[in-house]
């Protein structure tokens, strides 16, 4: 059994990592130098593995299985962040892309696993802490009519799933799904920036653009449209997650603390590209 003095941090803040893949993992190594970290995923095993190797490197880490689409998991998890003294700094990186499952579990883990854990875990916001969310360049690339903006705009309905179904019947797809959740994920953290202001927290997202990641690189094969969108950015390459990092780190650090309920493109220039094509 491991000694608990070699890894007692009590005087440190906690930071708390939703998602334990590729992006989320370089994520919590980053917050994991200056903080205790608690990193919650659906996958045991990753979970497992991820303490392994953050430990052996001496970090502070728990670990907790969630699945963010469950709100008794996701209340139970609010309770080992209160357990712990509440959280100073939130990432929340978990996310599917098109390629990785059907429109409705991708609506559902990018769009009401934020939600949930927003309003969960904001009651365990201490005094100064931020929130980041991660959302994507596509939902600046997203359009939706009043029926379909009012439905995302309440992505705690139970039925949620069933009205954008009866609202896009055929039309929808998990690439559609994909497109809508990251533009509601980031509607959702402005709305959101008046109710964690009166807790005295902040919370803003960020909105990678192509990055190389193994969910990237997926996408890239599956949709061969994007090396367009490659060879469009105005920077001539891909991002690293290290540049993500930089964005979510800064955000959440008290170089930040004015800002709220905004959103920070970290593209390469493509949205802005696309946006004043010549």
């Amino acid at each position: 059994m491991d000694d608990p003095r070699l890894y007692s941090w009590p005087d440190l803040p906690l930071a708390v990592v939703i998602g334990a893949g590729g992006m989320g993992l370089a994520v919590a190594k980053r917050l994991g130098q200056h903080a205790r970290l608690l990193i919650a995923d659906l996958d045991a095993e990753r979970l497992e593995s991820v303490k392994s190797d953050l430990e052996a490197g001496g970090y502070w880490i728990q670990t907790a299985p969630v699945d963010v689409t469950d709100q008794a998991s996701v209340t139970s998890f609010a309770s080992t962040v209160e357990q712990m003294g509440g959280f100073d700094s939130l990432a929340h990186v978990a996310g599917l892309s098109p390629s990785m499952a059907n429109w409705q579990t991708v609506m559902s883990v990018n769009l009401r696993g934020p939600a949930l854990m927003a309003e969960k875990l904001l009651p365990h916001a201490n005094r100064g802490s931020a929130a980041v969310f991660i959302s994507s360049l596509a939902g600046h690339m997203a359009t939706f009519n009043p029926e379909v903006g009012k439905i995302l705009a309440d992505p705690l309905a139970d039925d949620l799933i069933e009205q954008l179904d009866r609202a896009l019947g055929a039309e929808m797809n998990s690439t559609l799904s994909y497109l809508l959740s990251k533009k509601a994920l980031i509607n959702l953290c402005q709305r959101l920036a008046a109710s964690w202001g009166r807790e005295a927290a902040r919370i803003n997202s960020v909105s990678p653009g192509l990055i190389a990641t193994p969910m990237g690189a997926l996408e890239f094969e599956n949709q061969p449209s994007k090396f367009d969108l490659l060879e469009k950015t105005p920077i001539k390459r891909q991002g690293n997650v290290h540049e993500i990092c930089d964005a979510v780190e800064f955000l959440l650090s008290p170089k930040a603390s004015f800002i709220s309920g905004t959103d920070l493109l970290v593209d390469g220039g493509i949205n802005a590209a696309l946006k004043f094509a010549q």
